[in-house]
């Protein structure tokens, strides 16, 4: 079972914290600058406000139920938050290279195994396959190692991320996707594990993957579930509720964007393991007070030990853990 520590490491988890919070105000800085937006999902003008964190307010569609910042930060704003990152080049030097080994193991082997057997079960050429957002690198090295695909292209725009990319030998586009002209090169299968939330439009983004994809190509997509356990039960107390995250979208919502953008959702999971642990933990450190949820209690920390793993398979099997992976093919 994958516990939170072995990702994300106690002991580096405060420095981390205080970069985030350098990286959350020079964010602010622009706040006078923010702009109201429509739901991205939907596109519906309609919602009500449900919390704020970080000095960001939090609204619901009153349509889809999708949770997105509004107002929320200019593209402009949020390339210049990437690039200048003390968050991200902390997690480069330290985080992920002390959790490479549990990551690798149990994170993103798994998931190229994920990604082939759809290509198998799917019948779909393996010619070229696109990661964006390709962070630490990981899940394109280990699937070069494979061998399925003739050519693995990694997009990421934050520099330090994308130089330990090329460190790794992967060929590696350091923009924004929206931003790269692939000339006539045809793209089998696009990827991306948790980009979506963090983008000003995911319409426009969906777009351009769509345009990028060969007749029959498929786009896989991880990202927070809003519907998901931890973050219905922690509400703006959840780590996926930050000021990156600025859509939060349910298996529906974004079932209905990939549609709206040309896309067959195919297939829809909620993969996630980490959801009961994380409330675990809250609840231990008195961040979350369950006194008033017995059940709660009883499952997360009186019987932790003989049911915690089994209910968060219940989760991850009855689409309602707070990580979700949906397959949609060009139609």
């Amino acid at each position: 079972m994958l516990k939170e520590s072995e990702i994300r490491p106690d002991e580096l988890m405060k420095d981390q914290a205080e970069r985030l919070a350098a990286d959350i105000r020079r964010l602010l800085q622009h706040k006078h600058e923010f702009v109201t937006v429509n739901c991205p999902a939907c596109g519906s003008a309609e919602s009500q406000k449900v919390y704020e964190k970080y000095e960001i307010q939090f609204v619901i569609c009153e349509h889809c139920e999708t949770v997105y910042a509004n107002p929320r930060p200019q593209p402009q704003h949020l390339d210049e938050y990437y690039a200048h990152s003390e968050n991200y080049a902390y997690w480069n030097k330290y985080i992920f290279p002390a959790s490479e080994m549990v990551r690798r193991e149990k994170i993103f082997r798994p998931r190229v195994q994920k990604v082939i057997e759809i290509c198998k079960k799917l019948k779909v050429q393996t010619n070229t396959l696109l990661e964006v957002g390709a962070g630490f690198g990981i899940f394109c090295e280990e699937m070069q190692k494979i061998g399925t695909f003739h050519k693995i292209i990694g997009v990421e725009p934050t520099p330090d991320l994308a130089e330990t990319c090329r460190t790794r030998g992967i060929n590696v586009v350091e923009k924004p996707i929206e931003k790269v002209d692939f000339g006539n090169e045809v793209i089998d299968v696009i990827v991306n594990f948790e980009v979506i939330e963090h983008l000003f439009c995911p319409r426009d983004f969906l777009g351009k993957c769509h345009n990028l994809l060969t007749e029959g190509g498929i786009l896989i997509v991880t990202c927070p579930n809003s519907k998901g356990f931890d973050i219905v039960t922690l509400g703006q107390k959840s780590s996926a509720v930050d000021n990156e995250h600025i859509n939060l979208f349910n298996i529906n919502s974004l079932t209905m964007l990939l549609e709206s953008c040309g896309f067959d959702v195919i297939e829809r999971q909620t993969p996630g393991k980490l959801d009961a642990e994380l409330v675990r933990k809250q609840i231990i450190s008195g961040e979350f007070d369950a006194s008033n949820q017995p059940f709660l209690k009883q499952i997360l920390i009186d019987e932790w030990d003989e049911v915690g793993e089994s209910f968060q398979d219940f989760l991850s099997q009855n689409l309602l853990s707070s990580n979700m992976l949906l397959v949609a093919i060009k139609n």
